[in-house]
């Protein structure tokens, strides 16, 4: 700890750093912070920097008054939109109570339960991200309107697609952060874009996902326009998905990628209302090439996972139906414990029946009922995080 905090101290004075922001996410993964100035940064990492735990969505069931911040040093990234004199850095932050232990609702703790637990059984996830957003324009008093930035169409080219300046923009700014897209491009939809992450750990993924949403959103304001990450922002217009790319290795060096679908297909209703959180998330399914059944091909174009066995390629599991409203600290942590259950249980995968497969939830409701239900997901979750997605 104390390397960590004599490393955060040299950068903090060799960049004249005045403003640090402590972040980390509520139950739903929306991001939160609390700004110390650097003369607190030993506290926060020796101690902690205490917040109100029940003021916090998921953290309500919290027996101490107080939680406790402790950053992670080794996501410290610069904010670049701010001024180069009396720089702000960025820290995400555990979770903490006031015993030292780590907060068992903390969804980034989830997560590194579910990373420990395949590490012990001798395997490694990695996740890579393809997130797509509309841009809106605003009014002249800067009020957000339901008109697309753009009339462009799935990889048109400037001057139709106007968002061209703005992806640039956002994956630069990204760069200056410490993390790296790998392709971006105009989607379907009119204002609709995609920006792509090659695959990392699923903490640093999710991190980069946490990372990436406050950047587009960030970068978005400051061109005049408002960023929509929301599965419909356009009700007769292709939604907005969130695909998730999955890589598995074992020790050994099996090939699990088939075992790790199997299983995510076994349990994907269980733990459909994490993935896909609110009302809207279910009128996306079935619309354009958004799924809407427990399917498969190695064709990829509308089923739920599409298994991609590139010739000199380790075999990659992309798993369709999320959208950007989940959490991905919960999300990952969810998969990582779907493909353990179809490792550990030598899952096969069914037949490929794309017309017949069972149906996802076609409501939040139904979502809600079948994790509330299940045993899967109670063996994961505190009860506070199954509650608070599921009861209305």
């Amino acid at each position: 700890m104390e390397n960590e905090l004599e490393k955060v101290l040299e950068y903090i004075e060799e960049e004249d750093v005045k403003f640090i922001r402590l972040a980390f996410r509520d139950a739903f993964g929306v991001q939160k912070n609390i700004s110390v100035m650097p003369g607190e940064i030993t506290k926060a990492i020796r101690d902690g920097i205490p917040i109100n735990a029940r003021a916090i969505a998921g953290f309500e069931g919290c027996k101490d008054a107080n939680l406790y911040l402790k950053p992670d040093t080794t996501t410290l990234a610069i904010l670049p939109w701010r001024p180069d004199s009396g720089r702000v850095i960025r820290l995400f932050c555990d979770v903490f109570t006031a015993s030292g232990r780590y907060f068992e609702a903390d969804t980034r703790y989830i997560l590194k339960k579910s990373v420990d637990k395949a590490k012990d059984k001798g395997f490694e996830f990695k996740f890579g991200s393809e997130t797509e957003f509309y841009l809106f324009k605003k009014d002249d008093e800067g009020n957000i309107t339901d008109e697309p930035y753009d009339n462009a169409g799935y990889l048109d080219i400037a001057p139709l697609d106007k968002g061209e300046n703005i992806r640039r923009e956002i994956c630069l700014t990204i760069e200056k952060m410490g993390l790296t897209p790998e392709r971006s491009h105009h989607e379907r939809g009119p204002g609709q874009n995609e920006i792509d992450f090659h695959y990392g750990r699923p903490m640093k993924a999710a991190d980069q996902m946490t990372t990436f949403k406050m950047v587009v959103n960030t970068v978005a304001d400051r061109n005049g326009l408002k960023a929509d990450f929301s599965p419909m922002p356009l009700k007769h217009m292709p939604g907005n998905g969130y695909h998730i790319n999955i890589y598995a290795t074992s020790e050994s060096g099996e090939d699990v990628a088939e075992y790790v679908a199997a299983g995510i297909l076994d349990k994907i209703r269980d733990i459909t209302i994490f993935l896909n959180p609110t009302e809207a998330s279910y009128a996306r399914f079935g619309r354009s090439t958004a799924p809407d059944r427990v399917n498969w091909s190695e064709a990829g174009e509308s089923e739920l996972v599409y298994i991609d066995k590139h010739i000199g390629s380790k075999t990659r599991v992309e798993l369709r139906s999320p959208d950007a409203m989940s959490n991905p600290y919960l999300v990952y942590a969810l998969l990582i414990r779907a493909g353990m259950y179809g490792i550990e249980n030598k899952l096969q995968l069914p037949e490929v029946d794309d017309a017949n497969g069972p149906m996802l939830p076609k409501t939040r409701e139904e979502a809600a009922a079948a994790a509330a239900e299940s045993e899967f997901v109670k063996s994961i979750l505190p009860q506070e995080i199954i509650d608070r997605y599921t009861k209305f």
